[in-house]
């Protein structure tokens, strides 16, 4: 699993590693939020509106789930169950609250954060999206400064200076763990 702050380049690295290893299966998260530009309906996430995101809450569907940035967002865990019994490795793409929550149901799984190389360089990568307005940006970056501390508590730390030594590095994680 893989938790960083928005912008930290866990959608690339995934990207990547699904690239150079067929074993590695990206997990579609299920999100409340609108699509962004680009984005594509079981290929991004699952876009429910929140009522039927609560529903699934109250029918445990989600393996975890949680409120961020006043949107929800979840993992369904029948899609985690059905790829791990193929002996599939999932890669999720999660905030730190699921990250912990996945650990205390699967004590098995790999938690790596990925820490950005400078507080300078993740504003600008989010200033880059275009996607944030002055007020989302700075919630963003006050999210992100506690994101990195529960990050401690993950199994691996990376920090995201160069793109394909990260990837590297988290694929070497991987295959040891």
């Amino acid at each position: 699993m893989f938790s960083a702050p928005s912008g930290g380049g866990k959608s690339t690295v995934i990207g990547a590693l699904c690239e150079m290893d067929q074993s590695l299966e990206y997990s579609v998260s299920v999100t409340t939020r609108s699509p962004r530009s680009g984005e594509q309906e079981g290929i991004d996430y699952y876009y429910l509106s929140k009522d039927a995101f609560k529903k699934k809450i109250l029918e445990d569907a989600f393996l975890e789930w949680a409120e961020v940035h006043g949107e929800f967002y979840g993992t369904l865990r029948n899609e985690i169950e059905r790829r791990m019994s193929q002996g599939k490795i999932i890669l999720l793409d999660i905030d730190v609250q699921g990250g912990l929550a996945v650990k205390r149901s699967i004590p098995e799984a790999l938690l790596i954060f990925l820490y950005p190389p400078s507080w300078e360089v993740l504003e600008s990568r989010l200033r880059n999206r275009g996607t944030e307005t002055m007020e989302t940006l700075r919630t963003r970056l006050e999210a992100a400064r506690r994101e990195t501390e529960v990050g401690r508590q993950y199994d691996f730390h990376v920090i995201n200076q160069d793109i394909k030594e990260t990837v590297l590095d988290v694929f070497t994680i991987i295959n040891k763990g």
